[in-house]
């Protein structure tokens, strides 16, 4: 049964939500842009002295385990690579979205930005399979912010997720987007594009945001990257990193064997290869945050 919440309740808390930082936006504008180089993002971290002292930390973390402390944040990008830096800049300024529990889905604190990491590794993975030329690390961006629109609606779906699961098997709602826009007039993925054109990111990062359930709908010059998020989020679920209730509640959308040069077999390579890279890649952070921030 539709809940009685006036989807303009949402949008104002939208509207409430943090801003990026400067340096997070610069940084999402510049690693958009295929031409841009390491160069163009150490300059950014350099101006941020936040940014500056947890990249430092990340590097020199106990994960890594290097023999000798680096201190010049040149040599920390070039180690560390753009999209751990790009994640780095965005925890830090969004942590308030990313880390609280998502009660709507009744997932734990932390669980968002976990599937979202590992989103990110898997559809890089998959970027590199495309046909076509395409920005492996935007895809990995593109997977740390898919689903930055479940950490507004959770609040409006709390204590819902089992009548959400009952609408779905019964064929009264195709997925669970479908389910939420049922309820509330307006789903996760509507929720996170707002919240993009807010903070005015990269066009190709809004499509990733708002289609990537339903690639197909995509702009045609996008439409690729958000296939490989689309895919990257189902491996993450498939892995058993999902967020809660709506866990594999949404399809496959088969038409991406148009759009990625990918085999089941490649795609199963593929989630093993994300739950290695994911630890290490989680202990960095953690690690990079012992120190605050």
């Amino acid at each position: 049964m539709p809940m009685t919440i006036d989807s303009s309740e949402v949008l104002k808390r939208i509207e409430d939500a943090p801003l990026l930082s400067s340096s997070a936006s610069r940084l999402l504008q510049i690693t958009a842009d295929p031409e841009h180089s390491l160069g163009e993002v150490a300059d950014i971290v350099k101006t941020d002295a936040a940014l500056t002292a947890r990249v430092l930390r990340v590097v020199n973390s106990a994960a890594f385990g290097l023999i000798s402390t680096i201190s010049s944040i040149d040599r920390a990008i070039s180690y560390l690579g753009e999209r751990l830096v790009v994640g780095i800049a965005i925890d830090i300024c969004a942590s308030q979205l990313f880390d609280k529990p998502l009660t709507g889905y009744e997932a734990q604190r932390g669980d968002l930005w976990r599937h979202d990491l590992r989103v990110a590794i898997a559809s890089r993975e998959i970027a590199r399979l495309a046909p076509q030329d395409m920005a492996v690390d935007l895809a990995f961006t593109g997977g740390i912010l898919h689903d930055i629109g479940k950490s507004i609606l959770s609040e409006f779906l709390t204590g819902t997720a089992q009548s959400v699961l009952e609408t779905i098997e019964k064929g009264e709602a195709q997925d669970y987007l479908e389910a939420e826009r049922a309820m509330l007039g307006i789903d996760h993925a509507m929720v996170g594009y707002e919240l993009a054109r807010k903070w005015q990111l990269p066009e190709p990062l809004q499509q990733v945001i708002r289609f990537h359930h339903k690639p197909s709908e995509a702009d045609e010059e996008h439409r690729s990257l958000v296939y490989a998020v689309h895919l990257g989020d189902i491996i993450a679920m498939m892995g058993g990193g999902g967020t809660g209730s709506d866990t594999l509640q949404y399809h496959m959308d088969s038409a991406y064997t148009d759009y990625l040069d990918i085999s089941v077999e490649q795609l199963t390579m593929t989630l093993l290869h994300v739950e290695e890279e994911f630890s290490k890649m989680e202990a960095s952070l953690l690690d990079g945050k012992d120190g605050g921030t």
